[in-house]
């Protein structure tokens, strides 16, 4: 299976898309429903119904509308447009944090492969050691503890073999879930870890602080803030109430032939003086609203250098000890194993030798691969904005979204994947 693959499936069945075009469309009707206009009132009034000995009373229906001034409802669709902008770029962050956690669980996979597959080759190499040394205790070219070591250092690499197999297993079962497909069977990853590209970590730091999804809904907080604001202090202009009808007056004018008043009309008009509430309080609110918005920009800005500082040091790291594992490091170890266990083939050595070059060659190893992790997740981070974290659900419109999270810096060199 390759890498695209596994992408192709996220995109298919990872849960949060769903939940990110939900939060659009939610927006969407926040927007429209804000920009409404108020529904009229349509009622019936009467007075003096009964009329007494004169017959009189008034009866009739009336329309009352209010009349929203100032342009609220133009305010309320910019507060509102400002929230589905937030919840189409959270849709945008969702979809490099999907991609991204598969790239990385991949990595890791195929990583947790390898490493397996290296510990399967050294448990053979232990496995042809216990038979050489039973041989050379046959003809008495080896006494009883080399073959015990020998027999240990086997037993050792298979149990290392296992545990190889059970941390493939929940990495594997962990991608599967990122995947959206939790029961996808464990087959071989496609791809070698040492194929991963060397990038510019500091103009990545300076790329993400600017860039980031995290930075433009920050930003575009603002904006909701400010419009908010601007809503809030348009608020103390009342709205104007419109009121009119036609009413059957009863009442028996004075003319000799006593007919009644018969049909009327009548209107209201009137605002609502703003006198002790103008708002103010909620204008406060909105105005120290804004001012938070700007510093959570700030705030954003200065969270996203702080964990890409651990996450380039993990890099320059990771790149440094590649290269010398690599071209320093396993090539010596490899040429002292090879002399010792021919030595030891031609009883020039003692077998204890083989052994710890033997495990100096193995822990080189794995070792490598581990940098090889490293420094490929940490180049993986750095490049989509340190957004890592496929199966955290969007933030929503409005909410304080988290840009990075604790739980998805790329581990710290010197700890084992068992470890994690």
């Amino acid at each position: 299976m390759t890498l695209e693959e596994l992408q192709q499936m996220a995109l298919q069945n990872n849960p949060t898309f769903a939940q990110s075009a939900a939060n659009i469309q939610a927006a969407e009707g926040r927007k429209k429903q804000s920009g409404l206009y108020p529904n009229p009132t349509v009622g019936y009034q009467g007075e003096q119904i009964r009329g007494g000995s004169f017959h009189g009373g008034e009866q009739g229906f009336f329309v009352q509308q209010d009349i929203v001034l100032s342009g609220r409802l133009g305010l309320n669709r910019t507060i509102s447009d400002q929230e589905l902008k937030q919840a189409e770029t959270e849709a945008d962050e969702q979809k490099v944090r999907v991609v991204t956690n598969v790239r990385m669980s991949y990595v890791q996979a195929l990583a947790a492969q390898q490493t397996l597959e290296l510990r399967q080759h050294l448990s053979k190499l232990a496995d042809d050691a216990v038979q050489t040394s039973h041989q050379l205790a046959n003809v008495g070219q080896a006494d009883a503890p080399e073959v015990l070591e020998s027999e240990v250092e086997a037993q050792q690499a298979e149990l290392a073999v296992t545990m190889a197999e059970q941390n493939q297993q929940r990495i594997w079962k962990a991608l599967a879930a990122v995947v959206g497909n939790p029961r996808l069977p464990l087959m071989r990853l496609e791809g070698k870890l040492e194929d991963t590209v060397p990038v510019n970590a500091d103009e990545l730091v300076e790329k993400i602080v600017n860039e980031s999804p995290a930075v433009r809904i920050a930003e575009l907080g603002v904006k909701r803030a400010d419009a908010t604001l601007a809503r809030a202090r348009r608020e103390s202009i009342p709205d104007l109430q419109i009121r009119a009808g036609m009413q059957q007056n009863g009442e028996l004018l004075s003319e000799p032939n006593g007919k009644p008043v018969g049909l009327q009309g009548f209107a209201d008009v009137g605002v609502r003086i703003p006198i002790f509430n103008r708002n103010q309080g909620n204008v406060a609110t909105a105005r120290a609203d804004l001012e938070r918005a700007k510093r959570e920009v700030e705030r954003v800005k200065l969270v996203l250098r702080e964990r890409a500082a651990s996450v380039v040091q993990n890099y320059a790291f990771s790149q440094t000890a590649v290269d010398r594992y690599k071209n320093q490091m396993i090539p010596r170890a490899q040429k002292a194993y090879e002399m010792y266990a021919k030595k030891y083939q031609e009883m020039a050595s003692a077998y204890p030798q083989v052994l710890i070059a033997q495990r100096t060659l193995m822990q080189l190893e794995v070792s490598y691969i581990t940098a090889l992790e490293t420094f490929a997740t940490s180049s993986i981070s750095l490049q989509s904005h340190l957004l890592t974290d496929g199966l955290e659900a969007p933030s929503q419109p409005g909410g304080i979204d988290q840009p990075v999270r604790e739980v998805n810096i790329p581990f710290q060199m010197g700890i084992s994947p068992q470890e994690r």
